[in-house]
């Protein structure tokens, strides 16, 4: 299997390059946008921290999380999950809790962020309430999650839940532990704007990102999912790529 992947990855990086050049992951996008809004004295929450600040297939991903780790003090991490909270080695402070219920005291943190993790909130209006409280005046929530209009969302709904994770380790590579449910309550720009208006947030930028192809493994089939991606880079149809960055900020 191992030889195989390799071959379909080698296959899709000649295609890519061919038909959609300067593609990239829409993890990478996230980066460039969290590492601008990082300084020294920033007092940084991750909710939903998980195991590791970077997914483990991005180049050099231990070093640019030491290098992070290095230069910054406050670094919270927030999970349910005991065993992701152990492995996370960026976090300095990991706190078990529930996004909805933030266990720390009003105006602690300039900073917020969510990695693919508020598609999984059953309460996306208690997890912005609760951003609005633990944010100083002026900090900011950045969040990156799947756009609910997308194809890749549109179709991983139709999938019954017992097939979902054994798909994703096929596609992706992940593991079973680390696949949840996928509630997209707040994975639409009207849902965002709408919620964020109403929890007291100003939407400062929402960004509509595209990202890799999804159907790697399929062989030639990801021929016309990268025709679709070049297609999507048409400003008439940005509100169907596939991923969503979002900077909410609280007022001064």
């Amino acid at each position: 299997m191992g030889s195989l992947r390799e071959k379909l990855f080698k296959f899709y990086y000649r295609i890519e390059a061919i038909l959609t050049p300067g593609l990239r992951n829409a993890q990478f996008a996230y980066f460039d946008v969290l590492k601008q809004r990082l300084g020294p004295e920033t007092q940084w929450l991750d909710i939903g921290c998980g195991r590791r600040l970077f997914p483990d297939w991005m180049p050099h991903w231990k070093e640019e999380q030491s290098s992070l780790r290095d230069r910054l003090k406050g670094i919270y991490g927030l999970d349910p999950d005991f065993s992701s909270l152990r492995d996370n080695r960026f976090v300095r402070f990991p706190v078990s809790g529930d996004s909805s219920i933030l266990p720390f005291v009003n105006a602690s943190f300039d900073l917020l962020t969510a990695n693919m993790v508020v598609e999984h909130v059953a309460k996306p209006e208690a997890l912005l309430a609760e951003a609005l409280r633990v944010l100083k005046p002026n900090g900011v929530f950045v969040f990156h999650t799947p756009n609910t209009l997308s194809y890749a969302t549109l179709l991983a709904r139709l999938v019954p839940e017992g097939l979902k994770t054994p798909l994703v380790g096929f596609f992706e590579g992940r593991k079973e532990e680390d696949v949840f449910p996928a509630l997209y309550r707040m994975n639409t720009p009207a849902k965002i704007e709408q919620l964020s208006r109403e929890a007291g947030l100003c939407l400062a930028e929402l960004l509509r990102v595209e990202s890799s192809a999804q159907t790697v493994m399929l062989g030639p089939l990801v021929i016309l999912e990268l025709s679709w991606i070049r297609l999507l880079r048409l400003s008439m149809l940005r509100n169907f790529r596939s991923n969503l960055i979002v900077i909410l900020q609280k007022p001064a």
